[in-house]
């Protein structure tokens, strides 16, 4: 199912399918079935029927509660046919419709940007690969009420990512995503213009809050996923005693994510980096566990809170984040991996996937994201450097 975001009136945010599915015309046909199910149910009581007829309605009965048992229990698997049920250029969806499916995973672009570079499309596309049964969401400050895109856009990113059918893209409009949360009234009073680090800290405090109020897993836009997080309630570990803000998971109304909004707007200082992110999940945490060191690769939990070991996405720690865009000589596995970041925030360089390169980077893409090295790595490539076989 093909999807995009339009802009809507203030206050409400949208979500049209593409043209293959307008007017509901076209759904699943599992969808259509339950539907019809729906509609005309097994009748629970007949009338008294000689015995051969009463065994036979009896079988019919219980091939139709089988049926639907199976129906069910495959819907409640596969979120996609709840997707493709809803008639959406009838009812457009909302964030809050899709965040209340339940265990979404989010991520957030506060730039003003529109065009997704290709690591922030592996780490969308790699998560909706890995997370089949959950809503994937990225959230765009750059799209507003006045933007609409359509599969024609010029942005290639958009057109690959609308494609996945759990992937949606809603813009970000930070005063819904605080109403409820301590930080509105923080928010209504900072001035972003003074300051420095706001496309941080704005996204630090847009992923509490939407952690909050959903629950669900944040992870950043340079986290390539590789294996499901079984953990519900977790932070990630950078180092021992340090907790990152780049991955975290908990249920909605968590109680220690509420916490750090207040503590974010009790102890805001906006020319620290990270004083309200990676320091504040590391302050809160420090409040309610004796943080040690990890030896080896197990995992700490404390308060019925999991603190992962830093193998799970961090097995590559930030100063020697270049290694991602060097060749090795053996690969490693990260069998004791969830997730790998490639610390983004470092690459001041702007390092990039080559198509042929033979990076430990590029090798990721094609295991984890192959169509956006196939669409936005290789294809690029191609383009740049047109040839064919009479050339050779």
């Amino acid at each position: 199912m093909l999807q995009t975001a339009w802009g809507s009136p203030p206050g409400s945010w949208a979500l049209r399918e593409s043209e293959h599915h307008r007017g509901g015309r076209k759904r699943s046909w599992k969808c259509r079935l339950f539907r019809t199910i729906i509609q005309h149910p097994c009748r629970r009581h007949a009338p008294k029927r000689p015995g051969k007829a009463r065994m036979l309605r009896k079988i019919q009965i219980c091939l139709c509660f089988c049926f639907v048992s199976g129906l069910l229990y495959e819907i409640s698997l596969l979120s996609s046919c709840v997707f493709n049920y809803l008639p959406m250029s009838q009812h457009y969806l909302t964030p809050e419709q899709v965040l209340n499916l339940g265990k979404s995973i989010i991520f957030l672009e506060t730039t003003e940007r529109l065009e997704p570079p290709p690591l922030v499309s592996c780490s969308v596309e790699s998560a909706a690969r890995i997370y089949q049964d959950r809503a994937v969401i990225l959230f765009m400050k750059g799209l507003t009420n006045e933007t609409a895109l359509d599969l024609n856009t010029s942005y290639a990113a958009f057109s690959l990512l609308s494609s996945m059918k759990n992937v949606f893209i809603f813009p970000l409009q930070m005063e819904s995503v605080f109403q409820e949360t301590p930080l509105l009234q923080w928010y209504n009073q900072v001035d972003p213009e003074q300051e420095k680090n706001w496309v941080h800290v704005s996204s630090d405090a847009s992923r509490l809050a939407l952690i909050w109020k959903y629950g669900g897993i944040y992870m950043d836009t340079d986290v390539i996923s590789i294996r499901p997080i079984p953990e519900r309630s977790f932070l990630a570990a950078q180092k021992s005693r340090f907790s990152s803000n780049g991955i975290f998971g908990f249920p909605a109304r968590h109680k220690f994510i509420w916490d750090c909004m207040e503590d974010f707007v009790l102890r805001y200082n906006g020319n620290i980096w990270g004083n309200q992110g990676p320091f504040l999940m590391t302050r809160m945490l420090k409040t309610l566990c004796n943080l040690t060191d990890f030896q080896g690769t197990e995992d700490h939990s404390c308060q019925n809170i999991s603190f992962l070991n830093p193998q799970r996405f961090y097995p590559i720690p930030y100063p020697a984040w270049s290694r991602y865009y060097q060749v090795w000589d053996k690969s490693p596995n990260f069998n004791h991996s969830y997730a790998l970041h490639l610390w983004n925030f470092m690459n001041h360089n702007r390092k990039a996937v080559v198509a042929g390169s033979n990076t430990l980077a590029e090798k990721l893409y094609k295991a984890y994201c192959p169509t956006t090295y196939e669409d936005l790595i290789q294809n690029a490539k191609q383009r740049e450097f047109p040839g064919s076989e009479d050339d050779i």
